[in-house]
């Protein structure tokens, strides 16, 4: 994993105690939390357990990518294998 792909473990703001969040590498409930946010629809963790055991992409370390995730749907939703809603 390349250094601009890993976890971010510094604080955001100057050390104020939030994390940033690395779109390349989100914890699978904070990828929710975002998709949530971003997306307009909720979204939970069990939601993407079941996409990640249907074949959708993670890290080595079980993260989500939200780019690869993405395009995993496209893929899946061009060949009928999403519900889409």
């Amino acid at each position: 994993m390349t250094p601009e792909h890993a976890p971010s473990s510094q604080p955001a703001g100057g050390g104020q105690g939030m994390s940033r969040l690395n779109p390349a590498a989100l914890p699978v409930a904070d990828a929710a939390r975002v998709l949530t946010r971003l997306g307009g629809k909720p979204v939970n963790e069990a939601m993407l357990r079941a996409d990640i055991d249907a074949g959708a992409p993670t890290n080595a370390d079980g993260s989500v990518n939200l780019v690869h995730y993405a395009a995993w749907l496209v893929k899946e939703m061009s060949v009928g294998g999403a519900g889409g809603d």
